[in-house]
This record gives structure tokens, sequence and C-alpha cells, in this order.
């Protein structure tokens, strides 16, 4: 099995697709293809990443192909049991099924305002009202989860899964862009931060020689 991903630093939907992976506990090989480089317009129309039509990430598992992170994750999900990704719990997997699904398809303003920078520190960043109401949406959804069904860990439903590596870039934008949190969302955001494999990310992307203009000068 191996999983095709972007820059460490500046990909998002690569870091789901790889802490996915990861959580699976299945052993896979790891491919970097840094995005928009040089050949990137031929790159991405030809061999392995060809069938997402260049995005990342994309899983390869013999020949089946996968892309798309939530796709990802649901596939590894059916190969090794639901419960190593979501609550065994109806209501609290309701609850955490909503919550990837949201953060799949919505947020657009932090998105567009805040793109994921692991390496870089923004000083005086002031988000428009779109983007302050995504932030206090996802404040509020961390809020309940933790409240709700938080009891048994430091992560949202206790235990590290499918809803802690979706919001895991939120994360990663919240301290790049210095957001202002509440105490138990700064304990979450810690908790995300200080895991094994998201240090092993942060250092592999401090190591990372590329730079992506358009997203190192966001003001």
């Amino acid at each position: 099995m191996k999983i095709i991903i972007g820059n460490k630093n500046y990909s998002s939907w690569s870091l789901r697709g790889w802490l996915a992976a990861k959580q699976s506990g299945l052993a896979f090989e790891e491919i970097v293809v840094p995005l928009f480089g040089e050949n990137w317009e031929q790159t991405k129309h030809d061999g392995e990443i060809q069938p997402s039509s260049g995005k990342v990430p994309i899983l390869w598992d013999d020949e089946t192909v996968v892309w798309d992170s939530l796709a990802i994750l649901e596939y590894l999900s059916d190969k090794v049991g639901r419960d190593r990704f979501w609550p065994k719990d109806d209501t609290a997997r309701g609850m955490a099924r909503s919550m990837v699904a949201e953060m799949h398809s919505s947020f657009q303003a932090l998105r567009s305002e805040c793109p994921m920078n692991v390496r870089k520190r923004f000083d005086g960043f002031e988000p428009t009202e779109a983007c302050r109401q995504d932030i206090l949406r996802i404040l509020g959804l961390w809020a309940e989860a933790r409240s709700r069904f938080g009891s048994g860990g430091p992560f949202l439903f206790g235990t590290f899964g499918a809803a802690d590596i979706f919001f895991a870039p939120v994360v990663s934008r919240f301290i790049s862009y210095q957001i202002a949190v509440p105490g138990f969302a700064a304990s979450y955001m810690q908790a995300v931060w200080e895991h094994e494999w998201m240090q092993a990310w942060i250092s592999a992307s401090e190591s990372e020689e590329w730079v992506i203009e358009q997203y190192d000068t966001v003001s």
C-alpha cells in the first residue's frame, strides 16, 4: 500500500490522508509530490496521480486506487474495522461523522484566508466576519464533542480518531495565524500538536526546501 501526498508544509488534505493511513495501523509507502513545482502540469496528469486528476492525497492498495481524504479514511476503516476510526457509541459516532462531513464540505472562508503553513507564524492576522464565524462554529463543535464525549482522553471523542484527523489541519491553522481560543480548545490543540504522528509531520515539513510563495505571503 502507498499514499501519494503533497508538500507537508502546505497540503492540509494530504495531512488528513496520511494521518488516516497511520491510524489504520497498516504498513504503507509514502511518496511526496511537490505541488506547483517544476513540471507540475505534466506530473498531475501522468502516472500514479492521474486517476485523481492530480489531486492529493491518493492511495494505492495493490490495484485499488482511492482518492479524496474522506474516501481514503473510509476505505481504510472498511479494511481494519471502524472502531479504529470512529466512536463505538452510536450517538457519539453520529456526531463524529457529522463533524467530519461538515469539515470536509464547509468553512470556505477559513480555508481561503488561512492556508495551511505549518512552518510559519503570521502576526496581526485579522479574520473577516465570514472567517470569524467559521472559527466560532468550529470552537462550538469542539466544545460540544469534548463536553459530551471527551471524558476518555484529550481528543474530541476521548481517543484519537477520525474527527481529530479531519480537524488536525485546523489546529495547525489556528496556531499559524495565532487565533485566540478558550482554554479547553488550547488544551485540545496541544494534544493534537504533540501527538507523535503530528510531530513527525511537523518535523518533515520544517525540513522541506519547497516554498509556495502564494501561501507564504498571507498578511
